[in-house]
């Protein structure tokens, strides 16, 4: 059954919420997902819940119009999961007392990164539909000429001013993060 659907053919059944692909999904991707959990300290319940919550994730990130897979998709499915069990575990060990020590985790530097981007999503669909179009505009290249035509602002003057507000609003949005406290605990 191994081969049976191509990643393009899975994303496509995950985006249609296809019972056929995602029974794909459970019957060739959950035992890799179980033996990690179980090998790092888990449950096969642990395992369930965790491959559960990969999926609805996957679903998020497949409906985003700028989705697209870098690489393939069992190392991506993986790749979540094992980032949904590292932050549990990490969870789970600052509620628990352990002697004093908290033990390194070599996964900190990606587990920031998933959750300013998250924080970063989030907060970016909260500013207003024109702070959005000239922040996509400013970092995907565009000059602050290019950014006053396509905005039909007066001046670039005036783009450069607008850019300067929207970004701080985008900061803003971003300290007030019920989650942005826990992204400065990575830095």
């Amino acid at each position: 059954m191994l081969g049976k659907y191509s990643d393009n053919d899975i994303i496509e059944g995950i985006r249609q919420q296809d019972d056929t692909i995602l029974n794909y999904l459970y019957n060739n991707y959950f035992k890799l997902i179980k033996n990690h959990i179980i090998r790092n300290n888990g449950s096969a319940d642990d395992a369930h819940d965790v491959f559960q919550e990969t999926i609805i994730l996957l679903y998020k990130k497949i409906l985003q119009n700028n989705f697209e897979l870098t690489s393939d998709l069992r190392g991506f499915f993986f790749g979540i999961a094992r980032n949904i069990w590292n932050n549990q575990q990490r969870h789970k060990s600052r509620t628990e007392e352990i002697s004093g020590f908290e033990f390194p985790d070599e996964n900190e530097e990606e587990l920031a990164e998933n959750l300013y981007e998250k924080i970063l999503t989030r907060s970016f669909e909260k500013l207003k539909p024109e702070c959005q179009e000239v922040l996509k505009l400013f970092y995907g290249g565009a000059s602050f000429e290019e950014i006053a035509m396509k905005m039909n602002f007066k001046s670039d003057t005036y783009a450069r001013r607008k850019k300067y507000l929207c970004k701080e609003a985008l900061i803003e949005i971003i300290k007030s993060d019920p989650e942005y406290i826990d992204y400065m605990r990575f830095l």
